[in-house]
């Protein structure tokens, strides 16, 4: 039975607190994971992935799940520094030894699979995604006439389910972001980010859903182009990121132990 330990702050200034998943045992050895939650950096919450949190600490994983300042009012950087400044935490932390950033491994949903990848080329943690959005400056320039809402099928009346989703992804990607600004969007694309120490990837998505496929082989393919290795699992349907991560966990552990074990 995993032990929970909520609302634990890391960030007094910010008033940002994490939730902690505890194996039943626990060792120097046991691995640590951090759960990244997704909402498009403009809605979510760490309470959301408690039934995760528990799955994974009973699969073995010290589980860690934070808060992240959320948009409009905290507009691009500002999650993202918000994860790097947890990453310093935690290491930091009494809940980690000297030598533990060998042991973290990650899974980031949606936006927060984003964060993932950004924290992942900085640290070199094994990292999951589901449905991690990765272009924004692109996307953009393609879909300059669609009219960016959060609920398109009330507010502007769409019916066809890709122009619901365009819709979605233009009002977080903006709202996030703050601005059009081609600058800006450059800067949150996921292929700006530094990977110089990148190591196992596995990206999962759908074959048809809010994060456009083109856009992800697009991204790996940036990747491959810089040496890195990436594991691409394109699923069959159109869920999106949490509404088929629980039935994927599996296959995602199974891949962090893989890198464990190739890391010893």
């Amino acid at each position: 039975m995993a032990v929970i330990k909520n609302n634990i702050i890391f960030d007094k200034g910010n008033n940002l607190a994490a939730d902690i998943y505890f194996p039943n045992d626990t060792s120097s050895e046991t691995k640590i994971l951090i759960f990244w939650h997704g909402g498009g950096w403009f809605r979510g919450d760490k309470s959301s992935a408690k039934a995760i949190g528990v799955r994974l600490a009973n699969a073995g994983f010290m589980t860690f799940v934070p808060n992240y300042r959320l948009a409009p009012k905290n507009i691009f950087p500002a999650a993202h520094k918000d994860a790097l400044n947890f990453v310093k935490w935690l290491l930091d932390s009494k809940f980690t030894d000297k030598d533990d950033q060998k042991n973290i491994v990650q899974i980031g949903s949606s936006s927060g699979g984003t964060m993932a990848l950004y924290i992942a080329g900085k640290y070199g943690f094994p990292t999951v995604t589901w449905s991690s959005p990765v272009d924004y400056s692109e996307w953009m320039k393609k879909h300059e006439k669609v009219k960016p809402s959060y609920e398109a099928k009330e507010e502007l009346g769409l019916n066809n389910r890709h122009d619901i989703n365009n819709s979605f992804y233009k009002y977080f990607a903006l709202t996030y972001a703050g601005s059009s600004d081609q600058k800006i969007l450059q800067k949150l694309d996921a292929a700006s980010y530094d990977y110089k120490n990148l190591q196992q990837l596995m990206m999962i998505n759908s074959a048809d859903e809010l994060t456009p496929l083109p856009t992800v082989l697009d991204f790996v393919q940036t990747l491959a182009d810089q040496n890195h290795e990436v594991e691409l699992l394109v699923i069959k349907g159109k869920r999106h990121a949490m509404d088929y991560g629980p039935d994927y966990l599996d296959e995602s552990l199974d891949f962090l132990y893989q890198t464990i074990k190739r890391q010893k």
